[in-house]
């Protein structure tokens, strides 16, 4: 069952969400981060599959601060467009869209422990809410855009953390993932070979043993942390 919800920060601002419920009694939640395309039919399938494995999920819209209703293709002007919103999302006075994560935590703690996960720049969101937002109990970055640069690496994490990198990603240059683990030997860091972008099953950087062998590690590490 899935169905847009709205959801309210600490500052009052009001944004959507897709929220996808499982068909039995919760195991936890699980907040689903977005890249630079929106809520759009990928992610709500992202969110719709961790419903169907029990868990109440939830997307929220981390644009909306900036533009409504973003479902954006993977078309070279889709890209460009992503680029520039997330641009004006990084570039909001802090806490920024930080509040809006807090936001869909809170309302997922409904189902028990909550655990977040997301997809390049939804990755980079993922790594921030280990850092800076409350009731995470688990967090799965996949190729976080970002989380190998000095400022990121600083941070620390409050939380069990699972990072999903690939070898041949020209944005997340191996040297910095290595940097990034040898900062966070807490953090259980996995790379596979594959290009940015390897989860997406819509776009040609799809990669299916890569995405399976990560789906599979980030459920057990959902299973072990928020059971």
């Amino acid at each position: 069952m899935s169905q847009m919800i709205e959801l309210t920060a600490a500052d009052g601002f009001k944004f959507p969400a897709y929220e996808a419920r499982p068909s039995g009694p919760a195991l936890g939640a699980i907040v689903v981060l977005q890249e630079i395309f929106g809520v759009n039919a990928h992610i709500r399938a992202v969110a719709d599959g961790f419903a169907a494995q029990g868990y109440l999920a939830i997307a929220p819209a981390t644009f909306h601060r900036v533009k409504p209703d973003v479902a954006l293709g993977y078309t070279p002007e889709d890209i460009s467009a992503g680029v520039a919103l997330k641009a004006a999302v990084e570039g909001l006075p802090a806490p920024g869209v930080v509040q809006d994560i807090q936001a869909a935590v809170d309302y997922a703690a409904q189902a028990g422990k909550v655990g977040v996960v997301g997809y390049c720049w939804g990755g980079l969101l993922t790594w921030r809410a280990a850092c800076l937002v409350s009731g995470v109990t688990a967090a799965v970055p996949y190729y976080g855009g970002g989380m190998t640069v000095a400022a990121e690496i600083a941070r620390q994490p409050q939380c069990p953390v699972l990072a999903h990198f690939a070898e041949n990603d020209a944005s997340i240059p191996l040297d910095g993932v290595a940097a990034f683990k040898q900062a966070h030997p807490e953090v259980e860091v996995r790379i596979y070979p594959a290009t940015q972008g390897f989860n997406c099953d819509h776009r040609g950087a799809y990669d299916a043993p890569a995405a399976a062998l990560a789906r599979s590690a980030t459920l057990d590490f959902f299973a072990r942390h928020l059971g």
